[in-house]
């Protein structure tokens, strides 16, 4: 039995999946605002919030889905089949422009591909019973793996780590702990992993490359992704992944802080008393991180334990806010747009990929240059948004914030039907 939804978590749900969807989509890579681009190593921008923000979020709401603490063989099963729908969710955007079928090119392989991509959407976002559940969710793990691990050339260094798998992760291991220990060991067993991770990393010698260090390429978590994981990492770095195999440890500390304020917030005391708690709890984990930012610095591509805490700190007290104005003010009048964001974030999470891919693959004349093609994504940015701009940052942006407008007015309508797309 779950509890009533808590508007103000929805909201900032809805924010989050939105400025995703914003940072995600500019027109053009090379010409981003600055806030809308990640840090380039140590730091962090409004940008690099995002990620840890909705695994935050999602541990928040853990309390909520799961108000009465029963453990049993029927909910590890379904903790189970939760955790790697989001994780296969992930997984497939890695597989879909990879899938060939007999030699088929073009707009005929396009909709094939978007063919297994909803009936894989289906498959893992329908409303099945566990059982059913269960048996697509490991069918489609054990084709993506094989297909992974075949040696077939298309699949061969098709990435495995990856931000929905990384939630998907995150959320098994919270969500038994919660249902398992008390708050105070929830709290130690954060404070442990968070510890331990920078024990791990600042002081264990890195194989084949020496002394302990946060570098690109060169600290132990780089080492292990390349030792585990080799061929099937982020395409850009190669040799390690920002959602690799070592750094989702921490990432657990930030589910697991997400999940101490959602039981603030269910604690039987006063609204204004949960806001004061919220509070001087944010401002502590922000003053930790930037604290410990002295020694492990803040980073998003390693998820250092410092970057937890701030992150953490920070995504409490924007949630203490917006509780305040909406849950304790009644100011509720212009959560619309973030709301019909925040009921819906896995179906976006998913498609907001496929649809880049698509436009990507379609492949027009270039009206500059008769004897080339570009893709339909490009053509749109250069000849329907960018000839309205002078600055390129701006006609970038204007290219997001269209493409955000879109999925605004198609959540709009799930909205208004009541189509809630769950995993």
């Amino acid at each position: 039995m779950t509890k009533e939804r808590l508007i103000s978590l929805d909201v900032f749900r809805g924010f989050t999946i939105l400025l995703m969807t914003i940072v995600n989509n500019p027109g053009s890579w090379a010409s981003i605002y600055p806030p809308l681009e990640h840090a380039e190593w140590n730091g962090c921008t409004p940008t690099d919030l995002v990620f840890p923000f909705f695994v935050f979020i999602m541990g928040t709401a853990i309390p909520f889905a799961m108000p009465t603490k029963h453990f049993d063989s029927g909910v590890f099963n379904k903790i189970v089949v939760r955790s790697l729908r989001i994780f296969c969710l992930g997984l497939f955007l890695a597989f879909f422009s990879r899938f060939e079928l007999f030699g088929l090119e073009g707009i005929p392989l396009l909709t094939i591909r978007l063919i297994i991509a909803f009936a894989a959407a289906y498959a893992l976002l329908g409303n099945f019973t566990l059982k059913i559940k269960t048996y697509l969710v490991l069918g489609i793990l054990a084709i993506l793996l094989f297909l992974a691990y075949s040696k077939i050339e298309a699949y061969q260094d098709a990435r495995i780590p990856g931000v929905l798998q990384r939630i998907g992760i995150v959320y098994f291991f919270t969500s038994l702990l919660y249902l398992k220990t008390n708050l105070k060991t929830q709290l130690i067993v954060a404070a442990s992993i968070l510890v331990l991770y920078w024990l791990l990393m600042a002081f264990v010698p890195v194989p084949g490359f020496g002394p302990a260090n946060f570098e690109k390429g060169t600290n132990l978590a780089a080492w292990l992704d390349n030792l585990l994981l080799n061929g099937h990492l982020w395409s850009v770095s190669k040799t390690w992944d920002p959602e690799g195999i070592l750094s989702t440890l921490p990432a657990i500390g930030t589910g697991i802080l997400g999940m101490f304020i959602g039981q603030i917030l269910n604690f039987p005391i006063t609204k204004i008393e949960i806001v004061k708690k919220m509070a001087i709890t944010g401002i502590a984990l922000l003053i930790m991180g930037l604290v410990w930012n002295i020694i492990f610095p803040i980073n998003k591509s390693l998820w250092t334990s410092s970057y937890v805490l701030y992150t953490a700190g920070i995504a409490t007290i924007c949630l203490t806010l917006l509780y305040y104005i909406i849950d304790v003010a009644n100011y509720k009048k212009w959560t619309k747009l973030f709301l019909i964001w925040g009921v819906n974030p896995m179906i976006v999470f998913f498609f907001s990929g496929i649809i880049p891919r698509v436009l990507s693959y379609i492949k027009i004349q270039d009206p500059e240059i008769a004897t080339e093609q570009i893709n339909l994504q490009t053509y749109i940015y250069k000849f329907g948004i960018a000839t309205c701009f002078e600055n390129p940052l701006n006609a970038s942006l204007a290219y997001a914030l269209s493409y955000a407008l879109f999925w605004s007015c198609l959540l709009w309508v799930f909205y208004k039907r009541k189509l809630i797309f769950k995993v």
